[in-house]
């Protein structure tokens, strides 16, 4: 009985925020974060990313390849809570000159990802396919102001 509950609660679709609502729930540590053009724009990248599999998703897994030196843009989610999860990657992408930029939602961000998980890191890496893609997300990433 509970358990055909929960599928039933599963089933219903949860409401869309938009990017206004979506801000709301922002964490204070989410700087710089990307624009609602720039936001689309990766997710559109990350979509190219993950049929080619040119992505790192997750903390531990992006924290690795970052540690190894691989080069791409690391997209964190602004609304991950306990920030204590997270908050050491962007230190580790200044530290190597890796541009990265906050989105508004961690589920938004793991849709794009092709995953019914919500993520809240990934490393997006340079594959020839979406050059021109990723190339126009990595200007204005790096455009961007830092956090002081």
């Amino acid at each position: 009985m509970a358990r055909e509950k929960q599928e039933e609660a599963a089933a219903e679709p949860a409401p869309e925020l938009s990017y206004r609502e979506q801000l709301e729930h922002l964490n204070p540590i989410a700087q710089p974060l990307a624009s609602r053009k720039l936001t689309r724009k990766l997710y559109k990248c990350i979509r190219k990313a993950a049929k080619h599999k040119q992505i790192r998703r997750g903390v531990k897994e992006v924290q690795k390849f970052i540690n190894k030196g691989e080069k791409g843009i690391t997209v964190l989610a602004g609304d991950t809570l306990p920030i204590d999860v997270y908050c050491h990657i962007p230190i580790m992408c200044e530290d190597r000159s890796l541009p990265y930029a906050y989105v508004p939602s961690k589920s938004d961000l793991g849709a794009a990802a092709g995953s019914k998980r919500p993520t809240c890191v990934i490393l997006l890496k340079p594959h020839e396919e979406y050059q021109e893609a990723y190339d126009e997300c990595l200007g204005e990433v790096e455009a961007l102001p830092l956090p002081l």
